[in-house]
């Protein structure tokens, strides 16, 4: 089925949705992890929170369809800090992602999380050179890992770089858990609310049932930013899209991986109520390219049956977001809009980043806490690398720059996207209406089912 197996596996929490119009002191648009745990830090420290989310139930956006990995080993990436930032900016980095590991560790309920280590594996001599690199940034930060050529895989391995002390969760389950506490001490959270309209001058905002909601500070936790903004420009983030498969197992591996070759390949168990499956996710593409995405399915299926002998009993895909350098926006979103916060562009490690993120965003907001580091690193106000960047990502995310060039926002025979007026396209795999501009989502019906468009489709 074409369910992700956290979203087939588990209860949803039963949330009401918004009953009339309120005041908050914050407001949280989005229930997925990264909101919720906000919500959760928040409440804790006595403020007044509101959560909105558009679904019927939290945690079934991206949180949802992702893999749960929670680790500071986000691919090949310190090495890529190191040469675009700085020694001192790739260690914090690491030292945050770390830190929200060991957090959760500690925090969330011993059956929702296993630590777990960690390994980037390679297959191919160019894969070779690009572990040796990122394990001599490893080096020069002082992060504990080792190369290994052992590994429970049951195919050839060149070498693998492993990190130890990291974790796993159901993504669904933390989600559940998080909401109850927050709920418990104090926060409301509405499901089925979704925002039509900001009014962010006012300090207001208006859903879908036509209910308001006022407030005094604002959070966008909506993977993508459902408003433009100055200083934010849409252009700095790119969408892909990436592919999952599970099975049933009769064991599970006692590490995660991640294959650093072309196509990469990642790869976890879990064990769920007495169950064991496997998790194979990988074959990324520019999101809403492609009419067809069977292909991306079939191949990652057609891996498990020969690697592990297995059938899929779960398929589902996943949409992430990335900045040109690497490290995701979290905090004030502009200094003319100081009441208003964004986190986004997790670059497929939104699990980590969402506990940093929220760290940051009630720091920013109580005054409390020691974020100091933190805050400037992921500030969406920075601007280093950003000249040299634009032209970059517009070739990185070429199809969306081709597409305005040839006149594909006005002329294509399709639906136009209710965020900025591009074309969507019909994903025949999974649907959907896909919007290769900024990454909405809608379904047959025209639904919207992942922003930044708050609009359904206009199908007549």
């Amino acid at each position: 089925m074409t369910q992700s197996l956290w979203l087939g596996t588990i209860d949803p929490v039963s949330l009401p949705s918004l009953p009339a119009s309120t005041t908050c002191d914050v407001c949280i648009i989005g229930g997925g992890l990264t909101g919720l745990y906000t919500a959760y830090v928040l409440a804790k420290s006595g403020v007044d929170v509101v959560l909105l989310e558009a679904n019927s139930h939290i945690g079934h956006g991206t949180t949802g369809n992702s893999t749960g990995k929670l680790t500071a080993q986000h691919s090949i990436v310190y090495a890529n800090l190191i040469e675009k930032l700085s020694v001192d900016e790739a260690r914090l980095y690491y030292q945050l992602n770390q830190i929200a590991v060991e957090k959760a560790l500690q925090l969330l309920p011993k059956a929702s999380i296993q630590q777990v280590d960690s390994l980037l594996y390679c297959q191919t001599k160019e894969g070779y050179a690009q572990l040796l690199k990122e394990w001599n940034a490893y080096k020069v930060l002082n992060i504990k890992a080792k190369i290994t050529s052992d590994t429970e895989l049951p195919f050839p391995v060149t070498k693998a770089l492993s990190m130890s002390q990291q974790a796993q969760i159901h993504p669904v389950e933390v989600c559940n858990f998080l909401a109850k506490e927050a709920v418990s001490m104090g926060a409301k959270i509405y499901t089925n609310t979704r925002v039509k309209q900001l009014n962010l001058p006012q300090n207001n905002l208006h859903t879908a049932n036509d209910m308001s909601v006022r407030y005094n500070k604002l959070i966008l936790c909506t993977h993508y930013p459902i408003e433009a903004f100055r200083g934010l420009q849409l252009f700095k983030l790119s969408n892909s899209r990436s592919y999952m498969v599970a099975s049933k197992i009769t064991d599970t591996l006692q590490g995660q991986y991640l294959c650093v070759d072309t196509p990469t390949r990642s790869i976890r168990t879990a064990t769920i109520n007495g169950e064991h499956y496997l998790v194979l996710g990988g074959a990324n593409h520019i999101a809403g390219e492609t009419t067809n995405t069977e292909p991306y399915y079939d191949a990652i299926q057609n891996e498990m049956k020969a690697h592990f002998d297995q059938e899929p009993i779960y398929r589902w895909s996943a949409q992430d977001i990335e900045t040109p350098d690497m490290i995701p926006y979290v905090g004030r979103i502009t200094p003319s809009l100081p009441n208003v916060f964004i986190a986004t562009g997790y670059r497929k490690w939104g699990i980590s980043n969402s506990f940093v993120a929220g760290d940051i965003l009630s720091s920013l907001i109580t005054g409390a806490g020691n974020e100091d580091g933190a805050i400037p690193l992921y500030s969406p106000a920075r601007t280093k690398l950003f000249g040299d960047q634009f032209m970059q990502m517009l070739k990185v995310g070429g199809f969306v720059a081709k597409e305005f060039v040839t006149g594909y926002v006005k002329h294509a025979n399709t639906p136009t996207c209710t965020h900025l007026g591009c074309k969507t396209k019909w994903n025949e795999a999974d649907g959907t209406w896909d919007c290769p501009c900024h990454g909405s989502r809608f379904n047959a019906k025209g639904e919207v089912l992942e922003g930044p468009a708050v609009h359904p489709l206009k199908l007549d």
